[in-house]
């Protein structure tokens, strides 16, 4: 599922991938045909916004049908279930496991819950009780899934103070990586959604222990020769890869892979990002960007680098320029590496007006980021009406995870930049972020852009096509280049495909077997097909 080669810049190289890649490319029904109008920048209302490409019969009948189930809550919550929802691009793994899972973990794992509801390992001393308790004590759980997540966190604590504790609490029973996988993975199948980018922090602790022998370098380029020198960089890489290994055996063994009857998540093609702490040291995250872009470079299943932890954190507000210059060097030396940053999860009252004026702006133009997680304080950047025009040129995409969005920074509705934005046409994907932590799942976050930004079926599943589009999956797409605002065209060997009527042409069989990409988007236009049958009785 995870060993697929990645190629991006080099498709013709391709090998076959994993399981899960090795099944899309069995899906052979046919691809709808794509809309070929260009499309125009949608107005910034909150009301449902004007459709600027060609709409098949199909789709006016699906979303004519999601229009009548306005007041059936049940069957529209069915619709948005098995609404194909593309790939989940901005994912925390120990964020995105259910809280229940972490607790069952916690208690096979032997783990004790001391006083502030924090994870610790056995024995379980004074203050402490075994996590196992759970399973029979229902009002101990209820304090535990609050505590780790928020659902009913206390009114005491702000939503951005206790969103980001979560992880401190369960952060101990999160070590089994491979079962956390198993768990998302599967979600996100049922999900109706066909491909995955998650975070995690390969080699941790190697990693800074290799930072602390070298110490900091202000001279970017001497300090990654002292890394690189004598192979004690590529050592930590090494151990990387053993992590991913031991995780990839623990997924096929939690996900029953190699039975006869595997879970959905065997077939879901995965790609790992290396994530990097914002608020540690400058030599701690220099040392794990290196870590993260080397073995990006090297392991095929790790795709990017992004930066985590609070970005309005002291230490991440005092070097963000720094950090980003960081990046600036290391693409230099990795420049096939891909890299996707949080930037802009901030708002006014939460950092000093000045921090609001050029995260994201940095994170483009100095990092050379490709996405940029939330995006929130769009409209407080220098010139931000400029930088979204150069971030719509150069195919920028903003992760959007609404939920997240309004937990930790209470930013939501019209108060949030989506339609700023799609107005400005800068691609925009929904993520979940952290769906464990946060409760919900993507279903909700697509339906929470149809109800409040009145989206139509069309405009729904151009989101979801958007988040294969922008993917970092290797190989060629689909879409031919451009096509994203025009409505989708596929690409020459693909022209003229029709959905579920006859398989595709030799030349674009070929296309797919050679490109995971175009592979996974097929599969979810396969999927479309036989939605819109389902609810707009195409024929």
């Amino acid at each position: 599922m995870i060993n697929s080669i990645r190629t991006a810049h080099r498709p013709k190289s391709l090998v076959p991938a994993g399981i899960g890649a090795l099944a899309l490319l069995t899906l052979l029904p046919t691809v709808p045909a794509a809309a070929a109008a260009p499309a125009q920048d949608p107005a910034p209302t909150s009301a449902a916004q004007p459709q600027h490409r060609s709409i098949t019969p199909a789709e006016r009948r699906t979303a004519a049908h999601l229009d009548a189930l306005r007041s059936d809550p049940e069957r529209l919550q069915a619709f948005f279930t098995a609404l194909p929802k593309g790939g989940d691009l901005h994912n925390h793994l120990s964020g995105a496991v259910t809280t229940e899972y972490l607790i069952q973990l916690a208690g096979e794992n032997g783990l004790c819950i001391d006083a502030t509801d924090t994870a610790v390992r056995p024995p379980c001393g004074p203050g402490t009780r075994p996590a196992a308790d759970a399973r029979t004590d229902s009002q101990f759980r209820q304090r535990i899934v609050r505590a780790w997540s928020m659902q009913d966190f206390p009114a005491d604590q702000s939503g951005h103070d206790h969103f980001f504790d979560t992880f401190g609490k369960f952060g101990e029973a999160t070590r089994d990586r491979g079962k956390l996988l198993a768990n998302v993975a599967n979600t996100v199948v049922e999900q109706n959604q066909f491909y995955l980018e998650t975070l995690v922090t390969p080699a941790s602790d190697s990693a800074r222990k290799l930072a602390e022998s070298v110490g900091y370098d202000a001279d970017l380029a001497a300090f990654h020769r002292k890394l690189v020198a004598g192979g004690k960089l590529d050592k930590v890489v090494t151990e990387a890869v053993r992590e991913a290994d031991a995780a990839n055996a623990q997924f096929r063994e939690a996900a029953h892979c190699d039975t006869r009857r595997p879970d959905p998540g065997c077939r879901l093609p995965v790609r790992w990002i290396s994530q990097v702490s914002r608020g540690s040291s400058n030599e701690r995250v220099f040392t794990q960007m290196a870590v993260g872009l080397r073995l990006a470079d090297r392991d095929p299943r790790f795709v990017a680098v992004n930066l985590v932890q609070p970005e309005d954190g002291e230490s991440a507000l005092r070097n963000y320029s720094l950090q980003m210059r960081m990046l600036q060097y290391l693409r230099t030396q990795y420049p096939d590496v891909r890299i996707t940053l949080h930037a802009g999860e901030l708002t006014p009252g939460l950092v000093k007006p000045e921090d609001l004026t050029f995260h994201i702006r940095e994170a483009v133009l100095v990092a050379g980021a490709e996405r940029i997680g939330h995006g929130v304080d769009l409209v407080h950047e220098d010139d931000w009406r400029g930088l979204a025009r150069t971030m719509a040129r150069r195919g920028v995409a903003v992760e959007v995870p609404f939920s997240s969005n309004k937990q930790i920074l209470g930013v939501a509705g019209d108060d949030h930049p989506f339609n700023a934005y799609r107005h400005h046409g800068v691609p925009v994907v929904l993520a979940t972020d952290d769906p464990g932590v946060s409760r919900i799942d993507i279903s909700h976050e697509y339906r929470y852009a149809r109800e409040t930004y009145g989206l139509s079926y069309p405009e729904l599943k151009d989101l979801a096509r958007a988040s294969l589009e922008y993917a970092f999956l290797e190989g060629d797409g689909l879409w031919a280049t451009g096509s994203a605002r025009a409505g989708y065209r596929p690409v020459r060997a693909c022209a003229g495909a029709r959905p579920g009527i006859a398989p595709p042409s030799a030349d674009c069989a070929r296309h797919l077997e050679g490109n995971p990409k175009a592979a996974t988007q097929w599969r979810q236009e396969a999927s479309f097909a036989g939605f819109e049958r389902r609810y707009g009785g195409w024929r």
